[in-house]
């Protein structure tokens, strides 16, 4: 693979800045990394983010930002306007951590027991924060940023949470922006999806009640294993039967329990699925495939289903516009070649989703390199990657708030 492929996981390169990077923000590598490795080591929940959030706060003041705390719980927003300009820019990242038990190894590993930054949250935030100090001190614009620094992505429920509290309306922008590193993809290297880039996400509970009794006796029963047996398989038909081949559609069964002991028939037996796609309308059918499968399932065999099935969040749908133009921009400043051809949309799921329900916007990838995937109590954010990002959203904001500026 091409790439930064000398970087170790989790370590920066200190020689000559890789193609791209602003030198100003070259030149604050180190601090930025240093950034990333305390809010590596202490990281907090979903709306538990208090130090991470005074933190971010800190630093914004320091750099002359107006900050606002506490939106939609423990989200912060920090405000730079210059000029006249009447455009408005905003860049968002994720503040939050995982309930995972890291095993990373790193010397700055997580200091809070079960707890990781298992995502690169942290390094989502060290990589607005240093585009947000290049911004403060270099950063040649007119008009407005506003940057969001986002609780309770991992939940699914920061995002709308920060809307709900007048996020666009007491912070305005035209435009937002947001980013994910990728492991597989090289350092310095971008993605960039037109349309559904990532898949909507539900999470279903389902019960399948029947009559428990002896094993060496089942007839006197309804098997509730059994007819679970039976739906798990015959959820398998769902994408198969009932979505486009040509569209994406998921459902899994990661979890079944039931029954203690090997001759005795339960009364209950408990499923947990998640269900993906990216476009709404496969999304509903998948739900009420789901539900029929399940419910007529478990009748087939006496026994009685019982369904909850909220909606998570939907698909991250990219707008053509904005997508076009970030990708210009990382054309421009890292060279065609740093920007990866065909870049293909990812299954896995994102709060942003409802960012961009509410303005246009677009949602990129940064190469991680060769790291374990996201989410695995090995992975670990590569510090070279926050340089090159920092300077996309860097070179971003100015070309939109300055270029098109009348």
């Amino acid at each position: 693979m091409s790439g930064d492929t000398s970087v170790a996981p989790g370590h920066a390169r200190r020689n000559s800045p890789a193609t791209g990077v602003l030198p100003e923000i070259a030149a604050r590598a180190d601090q930025a990394i240093a950034i990333r490795h305390d809010l590596h080591q202490h990281p907090e929940l979903a709306f538990e983010e208090h130090r991470t959030s005074a933190r971010v706060a800190e630093l914004l003041q320091q750099w002359g930002y107006a900050v606002s705390t506490g939106i939609g719980g423990t989200g912060v927003v920090g405000t730079l306007q210059r000029g006249q300009g009447r455009r408005r820019l905003g860049l968002r990242a994720d503040i939050d951590a995982l309930p995972i038990h890291e095993e990373s190894g790193l010397a700055y590993a997580s200091q809070r027991e079960g707890l990781m930054h298992a995502c690169g949250h942290d390094g989502h935030t060290a990589i607005l924060l240093s585009a947000a100090h290049y911004l403060a001190h270099h950063g040649r614009f007119d008009g407005t940023l506003q940057l969001v620094f986002q609780p309770a992505e991992e939940t699914g429920s920061g995002a709308s949470k920060m809307i709900a509290d007048g996020l666009f309306e007491r912070f305005p922008v035209d435009a937002i922006y947001g980013l994910h590193n990728w492991p597989g993809v090289p350092v310095g290297h971008f993605g960039f999806v037109d349309g559904p880039a990532m898949a909507s996400v539900d999470w279903a509970r389902l019960r399948v009640i029947g009559k428990g009794g002896h094993g060496a006796e089942p007839q006197g029963s309804v098997d509730p294993i059994l007819a679970a047996a039976h739906i798990i398989t015959a959820l398998q038909s769902v994408v198969s039967r009932n979505v486009d081949p040509r569209q994406m559609g998921v459902v899994t069964v990661g979890s079944i329990h039931g029954g203690q002991a090997a001759n005795v028939i339960p009364d209950v037996v408990e499923l947990k699925l998640t269900v993906r796609a990216y476009l709404p309308e496969v999304r509903d059918t998948l739900r009420r495939r789901v539900t029929d499968i399940a419910e007529q399932t478990a009748a087939a065999f006496g026994a009685r289903a019982e369904i909850e099935f909220p909606r998570g969040f939907p698909s991250v749908i990219n707008h053509p516009e904005q997508t076009a133009y970030v990708r210009e921009v990382a054309v421009q400043g890292f060279g065609a070649g740093q920007v990866v051809e065909a870049f293909a949309p990812r299954t896995a799921s994102e709060d942003f989703a409802f960012l961009l329900q509410a303005r246009p916007g677009s949602f990129v990838f940064v190469g991680n390199g060769d790291s374990a995937p996201l989410h695995s109590p090995r992975y670990v954010f590569n510090d070279a990657a926050i340089a090159p990002a920092a300077s996309l959203w860097a070179r971003l904001a100015e070309h939109y708030l300055v270029e098109d500026v009348a």
